[in-house]
């Protein structure tokens, strides 16, 4: 067993090395995740639920849009899993890689750049 800089032995796992996230490795979806796709979604009206399929780069996302074209983007565990959160809170769903994201959310993404001066 390696010993600490205090002389005492400590426990190491011969696989912690393996198990650390790799470089480029994207993170998961976590509680947290989902905590804040309810909390955003109660805040506003018109929300709909656009699933991104993964990609080299990143796991399945879940883009909710607002009426007036706000957004926020989060990790989810799965395609099912982000369809079954919308329909469990009434929100349409669809399939983003078909459909595309809704041109009302370009419009937001254009008045907050214009507002910031940019």
């Amino acid at each position: 067993m390696p010993r600490a800089a205090s002389g005492t032995l400590v426990a190491v796992g011969l696989l912690d090395r393996l198990r650390r996230r790799r470089p480029g490795q994207v993170r998961r979806s976590d509680p947290a995740d989902a905590a804040h796709l309810r909390e955003w979604t109660a805040q506003r009206r018109g929300v709909e639920g656009f699933v991104e399929p993964p990609t080299m780069t990143q796991p399945v996302t879940l883009l909710l849009v607002a009426h007036d074209g706000e957004w926020t983007r989060r990790r989810v565990p799965s395609v099912k899993w982000a369809h079954d959160f919308c329909n469990g809170l009434g929100l349409p769903s669809y399939d983003a890689a078909v459909v595309g994201v809704p041109h009302r959310m370009r419009e937001y993404n254009q008045r907050q750049r214009g507002a910031s001066g940019r």
